[in-house]
């Protein structure tokens, strides 16, 4: 019997790690406009980089 969910975890190119990068590219724009919203600058701001 063979697993139709046999490419997950494999890297490259595969649906399964589009929608992980989807997902953390996701989570790291709304933690972005959270650290905005709260301390009233932007993310290279707060962290010191310009």
């Amino acid at each position: 019997m063979t697993n139709p969910n046999q490419d997950q975890g494999k890297f490259g190119f595969t649906a399964y790690a589009e929608n992980w990068n989807g997902r953390l590219a996701m989570i790291g724009f709304v933690s972005a406009l959270i650290v905005e919203l709260l301390t009233g600058q932007g993310v290279l701001s707060f962290w010191g980089l310009i």
